[in-house]
């Protein structure tokens, strides 16, 4: 019989998740944007967790999300004493769990305005999000520009504006990479699948972010998925 080793990197870093916990489900990294962001967050600040995946738009979906928790959606953070069904929460529980790790900025005003951007993104942009939906490895160069979505896509440049002339050009939106950004990284992804250029300060940050090693890593998993949900892999005809 032939055996196969792990990876001594893997097998510490599955001992470890075991050993932490904590369980994260999510879906799709493809499509789904609200499951990407404690991922993002949690890969950033080396937090251990296992990752259980549930395949959207399938006839056991509903099944398989109740199963964990009865809100019927994803991401859910699974601590051992709790389900956490909310993202905004996840990342709130992750901060208050690991306060070493500074997840917020440290300036009492900075992590103000943090979590400000952070509860807009989460309660808003619901333009952006109809019309230019999450599909990582799609390109929709162009499409989505609806009057909405437009107005969306001002209110963000307006934010990322704001919070670069104090962190400075060259960093993320605190400086150090933080909640804040995880939360905007799904909308980096989506200006990229349908070709929205911000101008040269804006559109730099938009590359920090998928360059950013744990938001490459959820890029690259999601580009070597197989499963497919057809009405969001193509952009219908303007009538």
């Amino acid at each position: 019989m032939q055996t196969t080793e792990l990876d001594p990197g893997v097998s510490l870093a599955l001992s470890d998740a075991e050993k932490s916990g904590l369980k994260l489900v999510i879906a799709n990294k493809n499509y789904s944007s609200w499951s990407m962001r404690p991922w993002v967050l949690m890969t950033a600040f080396n937090i251990p967790f296992q990752e259980i995946k549930v395949l959207l738009d399938r006839d056991d979906t509903a099944a398989q999300i109740t199963h964990y928790s009865a809100s019927g959606r994803v991401p859910i953070l699974l601590t051992g004493e709790a389900a956490i069904w909310d993202s905004l929460a996840i990342c709130e529980y992750l901060a208050e769990q690991f306060p070493e790790k500074r997840m917020w900025p440290e300036d009492v005003s900075a992590r103000a305005i943090a979590r400000s951007i952070c509860a807009e993104m989460h309660a808003g942009f619901r333009d952006l999000r109809s019309a230019m939906w999450m599909n990582i490895r799609a390109r929709f160069p162009g499409r989505g520009r609806t009057v909405g979505a437009q107005a969306d896509i001002g209110r963000i440049s307006e934010i990322w504006e704001d919070c670069l002339a104090v962190s400075g050009p060259n960093d993320f939106l605190f400086g150090e990479f933080s909640i804040a950004d995880a939360y905007f990284a799904p909308v980096a992804t989506r200006f990229r699948t349908y070709d929205v250029s911000l101008g040269p300060l804006l559109d730099a940050y938009v590359e920090r972010v998928l360059a950013y090693p744990p938001v490459a890593q959820w890029i690259n998993a999601a580009e070597l998925e197989t499963t497919h949900i057809a009405k969001y892999d193509s952009y219908p005809d303007p009538a």
